[in-house]
């Protein structure tokens, strides 16, 4: 709950409009409410009606608070004239009386354990009423002392991501989903570049590797007044604390609870800077052994042989100094990039510009937000070739999945859309369920009329590895199986991969021709860097799709090639970036 730090910081000037109230604040503080209606059984329509809202809200790409000047917040999908006025009050007060009303009606110890990175309500209620844990500290100590196994569905390795939900939140505000960095980070970045006297600005750190989740952020910048631009820094309206302030470095602690660090340096050093701050360390050690066998000392300020500055002023400085290419940031993880820079044989990494269109959205005749015309249309203006259907089949109750007379219903639909849109070709598609023993939830006849099949697990999660194992492994038998779907079911922070052998996964992808897919959702990102770089050298192809509910979320495929680059993938080795015959070629088993 990293807003209650947020409530705490404006409640000491309330009812007054915070123009730097996000749309991620907004959509925090509508999640929390559903946390604590779902913890006090509230109807499951309402604490749907809050996540659907905050779901929205969080994947706008405009600003909520311009839409709520022009009276059109009511416009959005799922939003109504109540839910509208609820969020004009969070962005005219930076909270909602419901937030404490809820909160005054739910026991301090279940608000505590709510904050904690990845123990969502159902859990921490168990949590409450099975051991009457009322702290924090007794509830680490339950999860030491391996009493929490004792509840049903809680294994160590739950009690182990507990206990460090509980030292990420003790810290200094823990990881950070990639996505969300990013909504706070663009309006601190608008407010620095504002200055005159910012010349140059780079984040740096695991954020420009482009990590799934990032730590404490780090801004560098270039200038010839320093103290202006660190004054700037530190007087920024969202900052709550100032842990350091100097003539060419502070850090503070912004009120959403993330630490961020800048540093200003001079132009000579910028390029050295650069690199020593973009990390990782690992990477920054070995291109440092590096120079030392040449006699060259590279720090931050630049690169020297004795006391001379030969370089630093440049990037390629410091790779040209030891006798590199350029490294992209994204390969700077020590797994192998030196060696491959020394040899040549860097990948040419997949760019957000080669994707030529997106192989799972949804529409709202499952779980969708807008219509097959206006998701259809939102691919079309991005300037994709292809947009593939892919709504959920009925085993996903909770998604208002399509039984097999909907789907055709739903193709005959998409045959009438696809003649008044001729420049992007509609290809019919199911999110098709995995069922407990690994058969698939539509019949094989409505699966042979899809063009896209992408077979995905949303149930079942517990079963053991091998049981798991062996349900994808048959479903990917399946003949009309082309792309596995969020392969490992992981949500960052609050829900772990369930347990597979992803070696034999891939095995049986490779022997069958299914595509993994890379999905884009920023709590998803799913296959992780690591999985996906050993799925492509393995020989299967990846898709990256965005898993789009909403129009607003077809922007999210750029976290997707993220992913993508940090696997060290080529266009070549993702589907969705070939032409629409070459990709239905690719496509046929």
């Amino acid at each position: 709950m990293a807003t209650a730090r947020i409530h705490a910081a404006r409640a000491r000037s309330p009812g007054r409009p915070l123009t730097s109230v996000e749309n991620i604040d907004v959509a925090r503080i509508l999640g929390e409410i559903a946390d604590l209606l779902e913890i006090q059984g509230e109807n499951a329509f309402r604490i749907r009606a809050y996540r659907t809202a905050a779901r929205t809200i969080e994947s706008l790409s405009v600003s909520a608070a311009s839409l709520a000047r022009e009276g059109r917040l009511d416009e959005l999908p799922g939003i109504g004239a109540d839910l509208a006025g609820k969020i004009r009050t969070i962005l005219e007060t930076g909270t909602l009386p419901l937030m404490h009303q809820l909160t005054a009606r739910t026991p301090e110890s279940l608000v505590q354990m709510l904050r904690i990175p990845g123990l969502g309500p159902k859990r921490a209620r168990q949590i409450y009423d099975g051991l009457g844990v009322t702290t924090l500290d007794a509830l680490e100590a339950a999860a030491r002392q391996g009493r929490l196994r004792t509840l049903p569905g809680i294994k160590a390795v739950t009690e182990q991501k507990i206990l460090q939900g509980l030292a990420d939140l003790r810290g200094r505000g823990g990881r950070w989903r990639l996505a969300d960095a990013d909504a706070y980070l663009k309006p601190l970045v608008a407010h620095l570049n504002a200055c005159t006297a910012v010349q140059r600005l780079e984040v740096a750190g695991s954020y420009r590797r482009r990590k799934d989740t990032v730590g404490d952020l780090d801004i560098l910048t270039v200038s010839s007044r320093p103290k202006t631009v660190v004054k700037r820094f530190v007087t920024y309206p969202r900052v709550t604390q100032v842990q350091a302030e100097g003539s060419t470095r502070g850090s503070v602690v912004l009120d959403c609870g993330l630490q961020v660090d800048l540093r200003v340096v001079p132009a000579m050093s910028w390029g050295s800077a650069l690199h020593y701050f973009t990390g990782s360390k690992p990477h920054n050690i070995a291109v440092r052994t590096l120079g030392l066998k040449r006699r060259l000392k590279i720090n931050e300020y630049g690169v020297f042989r004795g006391t001379r500055r030969v370089g630093g002023r440049a990037e390629q400085e410091v790779f040209t100094a030891v006798g590199l290419p350029w490294i992209p940031p994204e390969l700077r993880e020590a797994r192998g990039e030196i060696e491959a820079a020394r040899k040549g044989q860097l990948p040419q990494l997949i760019e957000l510009s080669d994707i030529r269109g997106d192989l799972q959205v949804h529409t709202n005749a499952t779980d969708g937000a807008n219509e097959l015309g206006e998701m259809v249309d939102a691919a079309r203006r991005r300037g994709y070739e292809y947009v593939a259907i892919t709504d959920h089949t009925k085993a996903v109750r909770v998604a208002g999945g399509l039984t097999r007379g909907e789907f055709h219903r739903q193709f005959k639909a998409i045959d009438r859309l696809q003649q008044r849109f001729t420049d992007i070709t509609i290809l019919k598609g199911a999110e098709v369920d995995i069922l407990d023993e690994g058969a698939l939830d539509l019949d094989d006849a409505t699966l042979a009329e899809l063009d896209v099949v992408v077979a995905a697990v949303h149930s079942g999660f517990k079963l053991s590895r091998a049981a798991m194992t062996r349900r994808i492994v048959r479903a990917l038998r399946h003949r009309r199986v082309q792309i596995l779907g969020h392969p490992t079911g992981r949500l960052i922070g609050s829900r772990e991969p369930y347990q597979v052998d992803f070696d034999q996964i891939v095995k049986a992808a490779a022997e069958h021709g299914v595509a993994l897919e890379i999905n884009a959702q920023p709590e998803r990102l799913d296959l992780d860097d690591i999985q996906a770089r050993a799925a492509h050298e393995a020989g299967v192809r990846l898709v990256i799709s965005t898993d789009a509910h909403r129009v607003e979320e077809l922007r999210f495929m750029r976290y997707g090639v993220d992913q993508a680059r940090r696997a060290w993938c080529e266009a070549r080795h993702v589907l969705n970036t070939l032409q629409l015959a070459a990709l239905r070629s690719a496509l046929r088993r």
